[in-house]
């Protein structure tokens, strides 16, 4: 017969018990203390822009800068996947610790536009790498019927961190100075990230995923091309957006504590809204809500951001499109299982990080670039490129949502079939 200490220690071990909800604080404050902070570049970014902090320096180098943050730590997916699967997860996120504190730390000494390229660009880039990555398949193990929510749960963190980091960056650099605000950044980050892995476990053993870094089989099925495709185009405007709401509040004379404020109520939109997500996905299906929460904030961007030019309205649409621009972290992980199995989840994710690193690299400069400074409308066509890039996004979704039914469809006809 089996002790009550036996049973518990299968009971926790099960899907959508026990241990899972310690792995999703761990992945909460990862977020929080990686992606959180990385969202709070847009007041950064708002503070080069206006400040001659770097001499020779140009808005496009500060854009880029901020993309590289995203796009190394996509770049870093293969090495990362083939280190997990050799030496489990807690080398990689320790070694992403170790990077992502040299990173602020050094930036707050830099003095020349490449310095800051390589340490609040790539370095950043590169913690974030080493620790998200072997952390978002986790979840994913450790629920089945609450996947979704669980994952939403876990995203939120990147709100609450950048919520709190955007209130806090504007008022250290004001107070402290820039340099000092890094290094603030950068302990912190250390800290919290540490106790985060400590209590971070996998089921990598039970599960035994494939983690392929670059798996070619995978590639040639249709669905997974409408799943990477959605991811890349998707992109293009959530960077666009994120990174662009601060300087967009400046430049329609706005303060820069209301543009703060607006940075500030986007992350309050993405700590509500991506629990919100995780549940009704897992209730109402999880392509079906990714594909109408896309086209939705590209609706936004038209409807909301693009005509109006006041504090109120800017502060609506920021809560709004906070709560769904990030649709993509919430959802990624159960529709890669949806797509390619549990098994196939670390292949298949390594495949959507390189995907995004060209939109994550490239977007925000994109947008600098399609900007008029002097103009009345200065944004309007950043607005127009990230709108469409979600309308257009949502296609892809909504055409896996078919292709499945189709699929489903044909196996029940052939079921039925008389043999």
């Amino acid at each position: 017969m089996q002790t009550l200490e036996h049973r518990l220690q299968i009971n926790s071990n099960e899907p959508d018990c026990g241990y899972g909800w310690v792995c999703v604080a761990a992945c909460f404050t990862i977020n929080a203390f990686t992606w959180g902070v990385v969202s709070s570049y847009g007041i950064y970014l708002a503070h080069y822009l206006s400040n001659e902090t770097f001499t020779k320096a140009r808005p496009i180098d500060f854009a880029f800068i901020g993309g590289l943050n995203f796009a190394v730590a996509m770049l870093a997916a293969p090495a990362v996947t083939a280190l997990v699967r050799r030496y489990e997860i807690h080398l990689p996120m320790s070694l992403g610790i170790l990077i992502f504190g040299i990173a602020y730390v050094s930036a707050s000494f830099s003095w020349r536009i490449w310095q800051l390229y390589l340490s609040q660009g790539v370095l950043v880039g590169l913690g974030v790498g080493f620790l998200y990555i072997p952390s978002i398949a986790i979840l994913s193990q450790w629920f089945s019927t609450k996947r979704s929510l669980a994952n939403g749960i876990s995203a939120a963190g990147s709100g609450v961190g950048g919520l709190i980091f955007s209130l806090s960056t504007g008022a250290t650099i004001e107070h402290l100075g820039l340099a000092w605000s890094l290094r603030l950044v950068g302990v912190m980050a250390v800290t919290a990230n540490t106790l985060a892995t400590i209590f971070i476990r996998s089921r990598n053993r039970v599960v035994q995923p494939a983690s392929i870094p670059f798996d070619i089989v995978l590639l040639r099925r249709y669905e997974v091309f409408l799943l990477l495709t959605w991811a890349f185009i998707s992109m293009f405007g959530y960077i666009a957006l994120l990174f662009s709401l601060s300087d967009y509040a400046i430049s329609i004379g706005l303060s820069r504590d209301q543009a703060i404020q607006i940075t500030a109520y986007l992350n309050l939109g993405t700590a509500v809204g991506r629990p919100v997500i995780g549940s009704i996905s897992d209730r109402y299906g999880r392509i079906e809500i990714a594909g109408l929460l896309t086209l939705l904030c590209g609706l936004c961007c038209f409807v909301l951001w693009l005509p109006f030019q006041s504090f109120a309205v800017t502060v609506v649409f920021a809560i709004i499109s906070g709560a769904i621009l990030g649709v993509f972290w919430v959802t990624i992980g159960p529709l890669c299982v949806e797509v390619a199995g549990l098994e196939e989840l670390p292949s298949l994710l390594s495949l959507a990080w390189l995907t995004t690193v060209l939109p994550t690299a490239f977007s925000e400069t994109i947008a600098l670039q399609l900007r008029r400074p002097g103009m009345k409308r200065e944004y309007l066509y950043p607005q127009i490129f990230s709108g469409l890039s979600y309308i257009l996004a949502s296609f892809c979704l909504w055409e896996l949502r078919r292709h499945r039914k189709s699929l489903s469809r044909t196996d029940a006809a052939r079921n039925q079939s008389p043999r």
